[in-house]
């Protein structure tokens, strides 16, 4: 029996900009949230979703944990790629695996693997089906 095929991970390419280096010259730890949210929001709107758009609808996605493992420091000027995949995770949750390369030497920098799900309108969690479209 063969195994599924891993999804091919998305890829985003962003530089460090000055402003998001600490007293110590690196990238703040705060300011990886922002690049992992934003190259999770670049994924979905990949797959046909919007968040404006599901929020009108009454749908808000949102983080539910967020396990993160530093590995390195990107400094200034460094240009990296955030690596992302999404899967499911039982009947309301999924998971986006995520990971930081700087791409002058391929290092890996960051890991994380992000929880997340789907809320009505009335705050309670349910997976409607045009998420489904994210799982292909």
């Amino acid at each position: 029996m063969t195994q599924p095929a891993e999804p091919q991970a998305f890829e985003v390419e962003l530089k460090v900009r000055d402003y998001e280096c600490d007293m110590d010259h690196v990238v703040n730890n705060a300011v990886y949230l922002n690049y992992l949210e934003h190259a999770r929001h670049e994924l979905l709107e990949t797959k046909g979703l919007k968040f404006g758009e599901l929020s009108r609808r009454g749908i808000s996605l949102v983080v539910t944990r967020m396990e993160i493992d530093y590995k390195g420091s990107l400094v200034s000027g460094d240009a990296f790629v955030i690596r992302t995949t999404l899967k499911r995770s039982g009947r309301i949750r999924f998971l986006f695996h995520q990971s930081i390369h700087r791409l002058q030497d391929h290092r890996l920098m960051l890991s994380a693997v992000v929880t997340g799900t789907a809320l009505n309108a009335r705050g309670r969690p349910e997976f409607p089906a045009e998420l489904d479209i994210a799982f292909d």
